[in-house]
């Protein structure tokens, strides 16, 4: 990987990671409505997938989707006016945290159900096919969703029909408090994808350059017609399901043992030693950053609120 590339991508989890932190200073300021579900720990599964993507490549994402966005180009600003509610976010203040969208940067939708969005993705790349459009599909879930029967209806149809689709597992090692190892049977998502004729593989989801390769493989299958592939990213959320989770059904010691393999530091050390005069430029991107999320989210503070008549804007009229 060439020096730019890589520390773009350090540069996106780092900015990821400092939105989150200001999230969680905004809700518990008590400035942001419901559920806060934070993505600090999963960072490089987002930055390594969205940067093998091209501009005009889709996303479909889910309830823990803020980093999706923020790697796909999202604007800062109109993200976090978005989780304030207000006019000038994304989806004007409509969607929240859960729902934001931005289709101008290949956003599609973050889904609050869970599996919500494997269905749509499968769809939006049998589109691409049909108009034969050298696009790909990205589908981002997490292990909750392995269970769910509509994955695999989509896994059969995406085979069948070669469509240029990519299913990503987030396997962070939870659904909500359901460990994944005790909820699903056999040897692995991988495995299940495999029977379908789908390719697949799993890496480690806290390493970026392996989620990029991957993901690049995946990429370059998919547009040169030869059909979906699954990519298992095991990593792991520092916090609870939602912000304000007491996290009973899981130890102190291993969640310490997964920050250890944080994967921005991680990251940060491994070019430290990889390129001399690399010390002095991530300091610098860090401080770059730190000043952009906090005039993003001072932008946001300063945002009107709707007026109530904007709840029957853009809206359909059966």
């Amino acid at each position: 990987m060439d020096n730019e590339t890589a520390l773009e991508l350090y540069k996106l989890m780092y900015t990821i990671r400092l939105f989150e932190e200001k999230a969680i200073e905004l809700y518990k300021r008590n400035l942001i409505g419901g559920s806060l579900h934070v993505y600090i720990g999963e960072e490089a599964v987002a930055v390594g997938v969205c940067s093998a993507l091209k501009a005009d490549d889709t996303l479909v994402s889910t309830h823990r989707g803020h980093g999706h966005c923020i790697a796909k180009g999202a604007s800062l600003e109109g993200m976090f006016a978005e989780l304030l509610g207000k006019v000038d976010g994304l989806c004007k203040g409509k969607g929240g945290s859960m729902h934001i969208a931005d289709l101008r940067k290949g956003i599609l939708g973050a889904n609050g159900i869970v599996g919500g969005g494997i269905s749509l993705s499968t769809g939006i790349a049998l589109g691409f096919k049909f108009k034969q459009r050298q696009q790909v599909s990205i589908c981002f879930f997490g292990d909750g969703a392995i269970n769910q029967g509509v994955l695999y209806e989509s896994l059969n149809l995406a085979v069948i029909w070669k469509l240029p689709v990519i299913f990503v597992c987030e396997n962070n090692q939870y659904a909500l408090s359901s460990r994944a190892d005790r909820m699903t049977s056999g040897l692995g998502i991988e495995q299940r994808a495999l029977a379908f004729g789908a390719m697949a593989e799993s890496v480690d989801g806290n390493c970026v350059e392996a989620v990029f390769q991957a993901t690049c493989r995946a990429v370059n299958r998919a547009r040169a017609g030869e059909g979906p592939s699954l990519i298992n990213a095991n990593t792991y959320r520092w916090y609870g399901h939602f912000y304000g989770d007491p996290c009973v059904y899981r130890t102190e010691e291993e969640v310490e043992s997964w920050k250890e393999k944080c994967p921005i530091s991680t990251y940060r050390d491994l070019l430290s030693v990889r390129t001399k005069g690399f010390t002095e430029r991530l300091k610098a991107i860090e401080t770059e950053v730190s000043i952009r999320v906090d005039k993003a989210a001072e932008f946001a503070l300063n945002c009107a609120v709707p007026e109530p008549q904007m709840v029957l804007e853009d809206i359909y009229d059966s």
